[in-house]
């Protein structure tokens, strides 16, 4: 087993008798169970908030070493995309 490590938290009345109702509910063993589970799914939400924010890095840099902007054309543009949808539809 993981070594355990007792930590104290401040909560919310709210926060407290939500942990309390599930244990109750038999959703789960403990209190610590349930924090347990809130750490774990934390975890995971940060590993894919920094794996975002490098493949975002990574998408800022290819897009400046691509070279300087051109001039966008909104006619062009639309004209290119209705052609698009035109031969999807025609499939």
């Amino acid at each position: 087993m993981a070594d355990i490590q007792k930590v104290s938290v401040a909560l919310t009345g709210g926060q407290l008798a939500a942990l309390k109702a599930a244990v109750e509910a038999g959703e789960y063993a403990t209190t610590s169970e349930v924090v347990r589970e809130a750490i774990r799914d934390w975890q995971l939400k940060r590993e894919l908030r920094q794996e975002d924010i490098k493949r975002l890095r990574r998408l800022w840099d290819e897009g400046k070493a691509s070279g300087p902007a051109e001039p966008f054309n909104v006619e062009q543009t639309l004209a290119a995309a209705e052609a698009r949808l035109k031969d999807v539809d025609a499939e």
